[in-house]
């Protein structure tokens, strides 16, 4: 056995986040660990990779027992993590990303040439192609998650953890991906795959191990298994099928007429945008990363300045309005960075839970401490979000944790229209289908709503109509009743097939 990690309990006071964990792997395996929101997953492979120390427990690797006390030790033991936000530095090149800490010099300096050389070699090795001179800022996100696995490639790693490996990939991107781990598996390197997408896992994987609440519920071959047998283990039931009604649309709510603009590049960010939305329908945006649906996003929602054309909330123009006024007049934003924009970190969860919701929590100008924790007690209990207490720092919960709590925030602004930017994004199955059922709840309500998503499969499920988005433009609407994978992807990839542009 390559590697056994053997009753690991790790705890942070009286909270277990694992308890008594055991796990191993074989050479040239892939062997998945999945689970809910703060099951366990993470902190497991943190502790394997240095970042934290067990309580107890055990880890062999070859046999020998081992123990890392920081990353570097967890590489010079060949083994290598890639997290799930990317650790790139835009600005550098491609080989310099990968080389960095191991770079090779010359008499004097580094030497740029070598580098160059050796990443083509070690593109090549591994059938992950790159160009070893174009900067990362270039680069697609595909491209970019094939330059971390490299980067771990050079440092020697014979252990690849990969942590929510496609969350930010197209359809594409993530096929080729796959390809790629089998690949390396298939060249005697050992995989551990943290992921929500259990038909990506079945897939890929050869063995699949589950945790919830920090314990192993269960350990099988991929082959012997199936996504309804992995959803039961992983929240301890079985999920409802969600049932959509035929949509009644009535009146317009956003009305976004050739908005535009022009930034920094040869083309336009937007370039003409219109679209509408209206009471009792969800509108899919459907693009690849980069094509304009951030700009979008930050123009309605009132955190970009557009250079042209106009936008209506419930009538009211509301281009060059600040953000507080527009929120005011009826948007609710979960926002597609939960870091960046839809938390504060060194805030507890009743603070974040707060935000947004002040002015209706106070009487005399002083806030209602227990009305607000009531409130957000509330949402906790509905969303399943897993923390220690209401006073626990957003900091301390985990990525899927962190999502539910916004998600709650937003909803209960109870606004006729919501922004649903990647409202999903690395939560579990439990956690998806709570938060579809209740935005087809706010759209059979009468709320409108504008799904930003990069999952291809939640847009067909939620969305009545579906926009995609290529270059800063709207190249095609499709019915969601009629509309197919294969007709989007062609769409978000330019438009075109066999050479001729697509209609809709």
């Amino acid at each position: 056995m390559l590697l056994q990690m053997d009753n690991i309990t790790k705890s942070y006071g009286s909270v277990a986040a694992n308890s008594g964990v055991s796990f191993n792997l074989q050479k040239g395996e892939i062997h998945a660990l999945i689970g809910e929101n703060g099951a366990g997953k993470t902190t497991l492979m943190r502790i394997l990779y240095g970042m934290e120390s067990p309580t107890s427990g055990e880890i062999r690797l070859n046999g020998q027992a081992v123990s890392f006390d920081s990353p570097a030790a967890a590489i010079a033991n060949k083994i290598g993590m890639v997290h799930q936000h990317f650790m790139l530095f835009p600005s550098f090149t491609i080989a310099e990303n990968i080389v960095i800490g191991r770079e090779p010099s010359k008499t004097v300096g580094f030497d740029r040439k070598k580098a160059i050389a050796d990443v083509d070699a070690l593109s090549k090795r591994y059938g992950m192609p790159v160009d070893p001179a174009q900067k990362v800022e270039e680069c697609s996100l595909g491209v970019q998650q094939r330059v971390e696995i490299l980067k771990v490639l050079h440092q020697g790693a014979e252990i690849i953890i990969l942590d929510e490996p496609t969350g930010v990939l197209t359809p594409l991107e993530v096929k080729e991906l796959l390809i790629a781990i089998k690949e390396l598996a298939r060249q005697g390197k050992s995989f551990i795959i943290i992921s929500h997408k259990l038909q990506e896992i079945i897939e890929v994987a050869d063995r699949i191990t589950v945790l919830r609440d920090g314990k192993v519920t269960g350990s099988m071959n991929a082959a012997d298994t199936n996504e309804d047998e992995l959803s039961r283990l992983m929240v301890g039931r079985e999920l409802v099928q969600l049932t959509r009604k035929t949509a009644a649309p009535g009146k317009p709510v956003l009305e976004v007429a050739d908005i535009s603009i022009r930034g920094n590049r040869t083309k336009p960010t937007l370039d003409g945008i219109s679209l509408h939305v209206k009471e009792g329908e969800i509108v899919g945006i459907a693009g690849i990363s980069g094509n304009g649906q951030s700009e979008l996003i930050g123009a309605i929602a009132g955190l970009a300045k557009i250079d042209s054309g106009s936008i209506k909330l419930l009538g009211q123009e509301t281009a060059g309005a600040s953000v507080r006024t527009i929120r005011e007049r009826g948007l609710a934003h979960i926002p597609e960075d939960r870091y960046q924009w839809g938390v504060a970190k060194d805030a507890t969860v009743t603070e974040n839970g707060l935000m947004g919701h002040a002015n209706k929590q106070q009487k005399y100008g002083l806030l209602r401490g227990a009305s607000i924790r009531e409130m957000v007690a509330e949402w906790v209990k509905r969303f399943g979000i897993k923390t220690g207490s209401l006073s626990t720092k957003a900091q301390y919960l985990s990525g899927g944790n962190l999502q539910k709590l916004i998600v709650a925030r937003e909803l209960a602004q109870l606004t006729p229209f919501l922004i649903a930017a990647e409202p999903t994004r690395g939560v579990d199955v439990g956690a998806m289908e709570i938060i579809h059922g209740e935005l087809l709840k706010k759209r059979d309500e009468g709320g409108a709503i504008l799904l930003v998503s990069s999952e291809l499969t939640e847009i067909l499920k939620l969305s009545d109509r579906i926009l995609v988005m290529y270059e800063g433009r709207i190249v095609g609407e499709l019915a969601s009743q009629s509309a197919t994978e294969e007709q989007i992807s062609i769409l978000m990839a330019g438009g075109k097939r066999h050479g001729k542009a697509e209609t809709t």
